[in-house]
Parts: structure tokens; C-alpha cells; sequence
């Protein structure tokens, strides 16, 4: 997720009291992660009993439903003491957060509903004080401004590294240890926002001068954002200039994003390129787009690698600095076609990655806490 800008004396704390530094799991490809650290994912059979559920029923557990809807924006924050009814509270959220999704706008929990909430997400609200960047901030979807939005959209204030600030160093927290593939993956993520902006990223020897911090942590370490295991909050990233982009080091961090079509499998590992980019997107000062083939895109189909930046995520960041003035136009830009699907058999969502990725059953604490 990204996180508001800081203090001097809040980031002071972050460089000098992050006391949760680890070496890291990295693995070539998914088949090399051990099974015995695999984790259980049973996301699904804890949402099978809300298929249906419509106005007017009580059914256990829905108040946990509620508690999501009202930590991503749909309920008021205000609200308190959730009851089980599906009452027309949670009717508006969900019909809210359909229309913010693209999926068919009832209202009720339909399987497809469901199956994008047990997504992988970020953790960042879709509404902020009744406002949002999404569709349901947007013009109606049969208007014809709705056909030639752009669906990108920015932190408050607009936030961007300095226009004189166009080459960003960055550094890797030594006690990480990190190996040259695995630095190489984030590597390729930095170039490809290089590639579309005048910007240029550089790597670094100075963890404490650097202008992006990088880092492998556990825990509590130290931002008020702590990280809780494998699978679930897997990395958040600061708005500009803060420039600290941490990413939980209990993960299986695959690097060279070799999936394989197994459906045992697919949930272990999380693609460390494909947060990168994402994150540091973050990173420049984009937020969340609600167009599904962009980076910025809050959630990430199950087994999905996504590396290549969309148009969307382009003319984003181009209105924060511009194109870049040697590029011929030969970049790659992301069609559905390029998508590198991993899901194998696997009908509903898995948990993969996003910046501060999580997924709902965890959130609800269904087995497992995450708030």
C-alpha cells in the first residue's frame, strides 16, 4: 500500500530503528519451494456459505464482511456494532464496490463477486472520505465521458519526486545480503518505468543516503505497518519523497518468475518482479487505477505474473513527469494477450502478491488475522 507522507523525525525512525532485517527466502522458480512451507490457502470454503446472500437474511459472519467493506472505504468509518443481517448497508457497499470492479452490479453475493473478493489485493482503501478515483467516483458507465476516461489517479496533493530530482539512486538494506539475480529482478522493474519517463534509477552502495531505501523485514519493523507471515501483507511502499519500499522477508520470493502450471503449487511463491513494479509505481506517486490491465489495478488474478505497464499506467505517470525523451515509441505496452497466466486448474483466486497485498479471508480473520 502506499503510505502518507512522513515527518523528518517518523522517516529518522524508519532509517535508524528498522530492527527487523532478515535474509530473505528466494527461490529460482516455484518448483524449487519445498512443499513443507507451502501454505494452506482455504479461502474459498469459508466464502461458499455467503453465495446468494442477498437483503433481508442472517447469516454468521457477515459482520466480519462488514469490517472489510469498512476498512476499504465502502462503510462509513464512523460505523460501529455489525450485526450478521444483510442489511441495505451492506447492499450499497457491495453494489459499490461492483461497479468499482466491473462486475455485475446486484448488490448480492454471485460467485463472480465472491471469486474477486478472495483475490489478492492491496490493502489501500478504494474510498477515502467518500471520495474515490474508481468507477463509482466516475461519470455512469453508459456515458460517453465514461468510454475516454483515464482510470489512473494520484495521492493527495499530487505528490512527485522533485522535477530536478531525475535521477533517483537506490540501495538495498546490507543486512539483506542480497544476491545479484535477486537484485537484478528489481532491476528490471525500475527500467521499466525508466523506459516511459525521463526518470533513471541507479543503484547504490549508500542505504542511508539513498533516495529509494529497499529492504526485506519481519514483523513489527518499525512504520507502524507490520508485517505478519507468509501470504498475506507481502510489501508497501512509501509516497514520494519518502522513498522506503519494504517487502516481508517470511514470503517465497520466486525471481526469475518461472511458474509452472501446478494447481498445488501456484499459491506458494509470490513474483518479486511483479510487486517491484507495482510498488514502484507507488513509489513516483501513482495510486490505484480501476482499469483490470494495469499495474496500478488494486487486485491480481490467481497465478498471474504482470510486469509490463499499460497505457493506463503510462499516461499516469506521464502527467507526474513527463515521457521520455528517447524513446522511439518501441517500448512495450501491456495487452491481455501478454498476460503470463499460472492459475492451472485453480478456479478461484489464490493468493499471489500486491504492494500491500492481502487476502480477505485472512483480513477477516477467518483462521488467520491480518488487521
Amino acid at each position: 500500500m502506499r503510505i502518507p507522507f512522513f515527518s523528518f523525525f517518523a522517516v529518522a525512525v524508519i532509517i535508524f530503528n528498522a530492527s527487523s532485517p532478515v535474509s530473505a527466502r528466494f527461490f529460482r522458480n516455484i518448483s524449487s519451494i519445498p512443499r513443507f512451507i507451502i501454505p494452506n490457502n482455504s479461502a474459498w470454503n469459508h466464502f461458499n456459505k455467503y453465495l446468494g446472500c442477498h437483503v433481508g437474511q442472517k447469516v454468521e459472519g457477515l459482520a466480519k464482511i462488514k469490517q472489510y467493506f469498512q476498512h476499504f472505504g465502502y462503510i462509513n468509518s464512523l460505523s460501529k456494532n455489525f450485526s450478521d443481517e444483510f442489511d441495505d448497508v451492506l447492499f450499497s457497499a457491495v453494489k459499490t464496490y461492483q461497479l468499482n470492479f466491473n462486475l455485475n452490479t446486484t448488490g448480492e453475493f454471485d460467485a463472480v463477486t465472491l471469486q474477486h473478493m478472495i483475490k489478492p489485493r492491496c490493502g489501500n482503501p478504494d474510498i477515502v472520505n467518500g471520495t474515490t478515483s474508481m468507477n463509482s467516483g466516475n461519470s455512469p458507465a453508459n456515458s460517453p465521458a465514461m468510454h475516454t476516461m483515464a482510470h489512473f489517479s494520484f495521492f493527495e496533493g499530487r505528490r512527485r519526486w522533485p522535477p530536478s530530482k531525475t535521477n533517483l539512486n537506490y540501495a538495498f538494506l546490507p543486512e539483506n545480503q542480497l544476491t545479484d539475480s535477486v537484485k537484478a529482478a528489481f532491476g528490471r522493474a525500475f527500467d521499466k518505468w525508466s523506459e516511459v519517463t525521463p526518470l533513471s534509477f541507479t543503484e547504490t552502495g549508500s542505504y542511508r543516503t539513498a533516495d529509494i531505501r529497499i529492504g526485506f523485514l519481519v514483523g513489527d519493523h518499525g512504520d507502524g505497518n507490520p508485517f505478519d507471515g507468509p501470504m498475506k501483507i507481502l510489501a508497501h511502499a512509501f509516497s514520494p519523497p519518502t522513498g522506503f519500499f519494504h517487502l516481508d522477508g517470511e514470503e517465497n520470493w520466486v525471481v526469475d518468475g518461472g511458474f509452472l502450471k501446478e494447481p498445488v503449487l501456484e499459491i506458494s511463491g509470490v513474483d518479486l518482479e511483479s510487486v517491484a513494479v507495482h510498488e514502484i509505481g507507488q513509489l513516483l506517486g501513482l495510486d490505484h487505477s480501476s482499469k483490470k490491465e494495469a499495474i496500478m489495478f488494486p487486485t491480481l488474478g490467481a497465478g498471474v505474473r504482470k510486469v509490463e505497464l499499460s497505457s493506463d499506467d503510462i499516461k499516469g505517470v506521464h502527467m507526474l513527469y513527463g515521457s521520455n525523451p528517447n524513446n522511439n515509441g518501441s517500448s512495450t505496452v501491456f495487452t491481455p494477450s501478454q498476460e503470463n497466466d499460472i492459475s492451472g486448474a485453480s478456479t478461484f483466486g489464490s493468493l499471489v502478491f500486491v504492494d500491500y497485498w492481502i487476502l480477505l479471508g485472512i483480513a477477516l480473520n477467518f483462521g488467520v488475522i491480518l488487521f
